[in-house]
């Protein structure tokens, strides 16, 4: 098996020309990777070749596909959509800084999924009564603007909605909230590897293997219309105690165990040196 990689490297403007690059190669199976603009572009660079999308937040209100269980077209994969879950790293954050304080929520607005996940956010302060203020980085270059604003605005945690921009920017951004001292909470794991406090989200190694079963599906004949989309059934929570005691934050008990009932989250806890 041969295979061709390509990154755009948190700038969502190349997307275009890479899917248009990875077509001209003629592959059998064309995967996008995080992201709902990622399967955009490669739906929109072919509409023949198989495409396997791995983490798209919602295909069908973003157009991707028809719907869930039929895709109908040359698309299908995992759809990352857990519209409660935003709501929940906001609790989380409430429970970890209470007192009900301002809580900053760093976004791109020209991702598709960001959108749904900023409206449960909204209402979920709402219904707790904790004061939300949005800010925006469309690029690269915008994140470390935007969390300077954060902390001039006397934010007293962030919420991320990650998307591949922010993505892109991992290191940095745990590096700036580092700095500032601030709670953050992430999605990824990876964040927590990083130097993020928390990072809670689906089990990435679960969505990595279902776009595999969806690769070899295809190659073996199946076709991407009749194969529904699956959404996640496991989510993890990790936590990085390394950094949660630089920033002299107890864990409340509350936190492990709402985020541990279940058998549908793994929680995990990155104590660093």
């Amino acid at each position: 098996m041969v295979w061709d990689y390509r990154s755009a490297d948190g700038r969502a403007d190349r997307l275009a020309q890479l899917a248009a690059e990875l077509v001209q190669t003629g592959p059998d199976v064309l995967i996008a990777g995080f992201g709902t603009l990622a399967a955009k572009a490669a739906i929109a660079a072919t509409r023949s070749i198989p495409i396997v999308f791995t983490a798209v937040g919602d295909p069908v209100g973003a157009g991707l596909i028809k719907s869930l269980r039929q895709p109908g077209g040359n698309a299908t994969g995992i759809s990352a959509l857990a519209t409660d879950i935003a709501a929940k790293k906001l609790q989380m954050l409430n429970d970890l800084v209470p007192g009900k304080r301002l809580v900053a929520v760093l976004c791109n607005p020209d991702t598709p999924f960001t959108a749904l996940a900023l409206e449960q956010v909204k209402k979920a302060a709402a219904v707790i009564g904790t004061p939300l203020q949005v800010y925006e980085a469309r690029t690269l270059d915008e994140v470390p603007k935007a969390i300077g604003k954060v902390v001039e605005g006397g934010a007293a945690s962030m919420l991320v909605l990650e998307d591949p921009v922010l993505i892109g920017a991992m290191h940095q951004t745990t590096e700036l909230v580092a700095k500032a001292r601030l709670p953050a909470i992430f999605g990824p794991r990876e964040y927590a590897a990083a130097g993020g406090l928390i990072a809670y989200g689906p089990d990435q190694t679960q969505l990595s293997r279902k776009g595999a079963d969806y690769v070899d599906k295809i190659l073996k004949g199946a076709l991407p219309a009749s194969l529904p989309v699956e959404q996640p059934t496991k989510f993890e929570l990790v936590i990085n105690l390394k950094v949660a005691r630089a920033l002299e934050l107890t864990i409340p008990p509350i936190l492990l165990a709402s985020a541990g009932r279940g058998d549908r989250i793994n929680v995990a806890v990155c104590c660093g040196a």
